[in-house]
């Protein structure tokens, strides 16, 4: 066992002083020096080698974590305004909104044509008998005199009334000789001569357009517009009527129907009277 312990203190020994000949290179082929020493100084490095040849490329490594957001930059400046984008697609229409606030009414337009007269209504019923109407001025005394007599005045007791219609003037003033018709709005000649006829009518809040008819056939027509206040239309005429003809005063244009009455403070009159009677005709107390 000692022989195998020396040998191995040995070899260290002797491998030192080989070592530092090789560095010196002075150890001369087949030297005796095996003698166990402390290594020699650090000689100067060599040369450097060749470079070696490239490894293989090694694994792609894990990806690294996400690292901090940055930092905001500063807000840049602003760009020059680019030309217009061409004009999109039209769009589909939208649901329909829901109704508005009605407005206020606009101003009133202007009077239409007029139309086409209307055909005459089917005649309404007989009324029941007016009241008796006051007493009329005393006449001229005839002193025993048997000359015909005819002569009327009479007022309305409404307003507006009917269009192209006789005009009814129901409350009798004065009816002599009995030829004026309350209930048709007509006085029937019953003594042939010559006649005056006059009317007075007041006016309110519409123009008035109001003629004499005789026979069917208008004699004198007057108009009268309406300025905001209260007037008074009038006309009169002289006609010479036989025996059955019809005289009646109505409204001839439509809308046009301003006729007022009021019990208070205004009347509206229709009057008539013979002149002067045939003298081919019978006389009449």
């Amino acid at each position: 066992m000692i022989p195998w312990v020396l040998l191995a203190c040995a070899l260290p020994c002797a491998a030192d002083p080989l070592l530092a000949a090789f560095a010196r290179r002075d150890f001369q082929k087949g030297s005796p020096q095996l003698i166990c020493s402390m290594p020699g100084p650090q000689g100067p490095p060599g040369p450097p080698g060749p470079p070696g040849p490239s490894g293989m490329v090694g694994r792609m490594g894990f990806p690294g974590k996400d690292g901090q957001d940055g930092q905001d930059g500063d807000r840049g400046e602003s760009g020059e305004e680019g030309s217009p984008g061409r004009t999109g697609n039209r769009g589909k229409p939208g649901p329909k909104g829901k109704a508005g606030a009605i407005g206020r009414a606009g101003p009133r337009g202007p009077k239409g044509v007029s139309g086409a007269p209307g055909k005459h209504g089917i005649p309404g019923k007989k009324g029941p008998k007016g009241k008796k109407g006051e007493p009329g001025l005393p006449g001229p005394c005839s002193c025993g005199s048997t000359h015909a007599k005819s002569a009327f005045s009479v007022a309305v007791t409404k307003s507006y009334p009917r269009e192209r219609l006789p005009i009814k003037f129901d409350k009798i003033l004065m009816n002599e000789g009995g030829h004026y018709n309350a209930s048709s709005g007509k006085f029937v000649c019953g003594v042939p001569g010559i006649y005056y006829f006059t009317y007075d009518i007041t006016l309110a809040n519409k123009h008035l357009a109001i003629g004499l008819v005789h026979n069917g056939q208008y004699r004198i027509r007057t108009f009268d517009a309406n300025t905001g206040n209260h007037d008074v239309a009038s006309g009169s005429t002289i006609l010479a009527l036989r025996q059955g003809d019809e005289v009646w005063l109505q409204i001839f244009y439509s809308e046009q129907n301003g006729l007022f009455y009021d019990p208070y403070w205004t009347d509206s009159l229709f009057t008539g009277f013979l002149i002067y009677a045939d003298q081919d005709s019978p006389s009449e107390v």
